[in-house]
């Protein structure tokens, strides 16, 4: 099987340096943030710009937005994250992850991620654990508690599951963990890459997280049995092989039937979940940084869409052929 996807258009008013992160959400905007330290909001029927804020001093590197696409996270280069209310365009809370407060070890915030049930982020960095934070304006910032992976490898990525019990985090070791939320336990580790994990990307209903390496692979986890033998799950499933440099960036479609991904060659990849291969490659300008499917589920017997964002500052959109 193959697939068309067909560029529709690019943003009106481009970044000035590379796009670091993407989100397309469910009010059918994109919001990108970028190394020249700017986030903005974009309509994506047309491209137009909607929204944006004065540039940060240093590069924004991580982005999330929540399902209701209310607030979006975002955190700077040195580790000041920021909850912006999208529907007024102000910021409402901030924390500057780098300042010592009290007897809390220092842990400069480098990935971050938004609980989807709501109330609190995780974010993950140089100790490779993962510290909960309150995601309440009025107490944004403070720790709830931290679950530690165990190894002192600094933490790549982090990523709640859409369904809000669990929190996977990568390393840049190659290492990836799975935690409960509620129990504050690590339930598995997955040793699937040989070098660091960049990007990560659960499935709608939970049951699979997809890996993106260093190593030029993706790899499909089941994490349905908590990395336990005997338990049905827990580990790697398949592993897709096209990429000739460091995957950067994937997401998977909102049906699960498809993934994305974006990488280093300059080039970006849709995967056929089912039978595990590249239904669709697009040669870009240059690197791919961030990839990210429109969360409305498509008409039945069309692939969607997607946007990407990477080294040239263009949030670009594709469609599949036949879509609207």
């Amino acid at each position: 099987m193959s697939l068309a996807f067909l560029h529709a258009h690019d943003c009106a008013e481009p970044h000035t340096d590379a796009v670091w992160g993407v989100a397309w959400t469910s009010t059918d905007n994109v919001i990108s943030i970028s190394a020249d330290g700017g986030i903005k909001q974009f309509n994506s029927a047309s491209g137009q710009l909607s929204s944006t804020l004065p540039s940060h001093t240093l590069a924004l590197v991580s982005l999330d937005v929540d399902p209701s696409a209310s607030h979006a996270l975002y955190n700077s280069l040195e580790g000041l994250t920021s909850l912006l209310d999208l529907k007024t365009g102000k910021i409402v809370g901030k924390h500057e992850s780098y300042v010592r407060s009290g007897s809390a070890p220092l842990e400069p915030a480098w990935s971050v991620s938004l609980n989807p049930k709501g109330g609190t982020y995780a974010s993950t960095g140089g100790s490779g654990s993962v510290a909960i934070h309150s995601a309440d304006p009025t107490s944004f910032g403070e720790l709830r508690t931290t679950l530690a992976s165990g190894r002192n490898k600094f933490g790549m990525f982090v990523k709640h599951s859409p369904d809000g019990n669990k929190i996977a985090m990568s390393s840049e070791s190659g290492q990836i963990y799975i935690f409960d939320i509620a129990s504050e336990k690590l339930l598995s580790t997955y040793t699937s890459h040989a070098m660091a994990v960049r990007s990560l990307a659960w499935s709608p209903d939970s049951q699979l997280l997809l890996s993106a390496s260093e190593d030029k692979r993706l790899t499909l986890h089941d994490v349905r049995g908590g990395g336990k033998p005997g338990s049905g799950g827990g580990g790697a499933v398949a592993t897709l092989i096209g990429h000739s440099s460091w995957v950067l960036s994937t997401d998977i479609s909102p049906d699960g039937r498809l993934a994305v991904s974006g990488s280093a060659d300059k080039t970006i990849k849709v995967w056929d979940l089912s039978s595990r291969t590249a239904v669709s490659t697009i040669q870009d300008t240059g690197e791919v940084w961030s990839v990210s499917w429109r969360p409305i589920p498509p008409q039945h017997g069309i692939a969607g869409a997607f946007v990407s964002g990477g080294e040239d500052g263009v949030v670009r959109w594709w469609r599949s052929a036949g879509a609207a």
